[in-house]
């Protein structure tokens, strides 16, 4: 993990707000990517979460105002559950689509989407918050139709603000700040 304190402050960071996977379901998604996806680059394990919000390039200074709108909203999270919904294929990823029983992610979606705008440092997207994992690229749509992982259901572990570096071996996410679920980590 990286340190906040570590980034030089005049540096612009690529970041995003995201609910980690916990280890258990990271491990039957990687079983599940080998058995069952073909005809691209498979998502490493370490690198499968649900993005809340994507911010882009932002000044290394908004870092800690940041890490402090995803500390507010997820201090009011209830119970959040998901269950695996269906596979579905953009133009670029392939997604395990999520479906949350207790619409408390949602919730926590909204709350963290007016804390970045209040901060001016987030523009809400057009469509509303799709809870999914991407767990393949490619540059041409393979098709696939893989069944559903056994996940049965299950809750993120945590939610992070993580930076993005991009290589050329593909993008690099590092957890800068952990926040619990629930205040007290549920």
């Amino acid at each position: 993990m990286t340190s906040a304190g570590s980034v030089e402050r005049r540096d612009h960071l690529r970041l995003f707000c995201a609910l980690r996977l916990p280890d258990d379901v990271l491990a039957a998604l990687k079983r599940w990517q080998a058995d069952h996806l073909r005809d691209g680059r498979i998502v490493p394990s370490d690198h499968l979460h649900l993005t809340l919000a994507f911010l882009g390039r932002r000044p290394a200074t908004e870092l800690a105002a940041i890490g402090g709108a995803l500390r507010e909203a997820a201090r009011d999270a209830g119970e959040i559950v998901f269950t695996p919904k269906g596979y579905r294929e953009t133009r670029s990823v392939g997604m395990l689509v999520l479906e949350e029983s207790t619409d408390e992610a949602g919730r926590l979606a909204e709350r963290l989407f007016d804390g970045l705008d209040g901060l001016g440092v987030y523009e809400r997207e057009q469509r509303p918050w799709l809870p999914h994992v991407t767990v393949l690229r490619f540059r041409a749509r393979p098709k696939l139709e893989p069944p559903m992982p056994k996940l049965g259901m299950f809750s993120p572990s945590d939610a992070a603000v993580y930076i993005s570096r991009l290589r050329p071996s593909g993008a690099q996410y590092d957890v800068l700040e952990s926040v619990p679920l629930g205040g007290d980590g549920q």
